[in-house]
């Protein structure tokens, strides 16, 4: 068994959607980077890429590479998980967390876990995913950004 951690931010942007865990989320803002920003599945690309000790999203997937401009995030998950597979291992579970003080995030878990346990092909029981504030504090709490956070067990298939 093999564990790995993901973290990524990303600061709000005008012009542009707001896409977490493959979902469309209504906000008045979304989130800027290369691809679609999904702050949540690249949290989970970095938790497997780093439980199979191949590095992370960057080293995949580069913001240089012109390839991957706005890019469906699920795209990338799904080319992660082939990556681990290939090394012979499964994803058994991923526990993440959403740290961000708007919009609300409850009403749309159940998506996004559907999208991720249906895009890893495991049980959508075993993709946990949390929503938090930070009380006001932070970059978060003033509204600029959105944190995820993400932690994922491997196995040998």
């Amino acid at each position: 068994m093999r564990v790995g951690i993901g973290t990524d931010a990303h600061a709000f942007a005008d012009d542009r959607k707001l896409i977490l865990g493959g979902v469309p989320i209504p906000h008045t803002q979304g989130l800027a980077g290369h691809s679609d920003a999904d702050v949540l599945i690249h949290a989970i690309i970095d938790a497997m890429l780093g439980a199979a000790a191949l590095g992370d999203i960057g080293q995949h997937f580069p913001d240089s590479d012109d390839a991957y401009k706005g890019v469906d995030s699920r795209v990338l998950l799904r080319a992660a998980a082939q990556k681990v597979r290939d090394l012979g291992y499964a994803v058994i579970n991923i526990d993440a967390v959403i740290i961000a003080q708007v919009p609300r995030m409850a009403p749309h878990v159940e998506s996004m876990r559907a999208n991720i346990s249906s895009d890893l092909q495991i049980a959508a029981g075993a993709v946990n995913i949390k929503a938090t504030t930070t009380e006001g504090l932070g970059f978060t709490g003033r509204r600029e950004g959105i944190v995820a956070q993400a932690i994922c067990l491997l196995d040998s298939a």
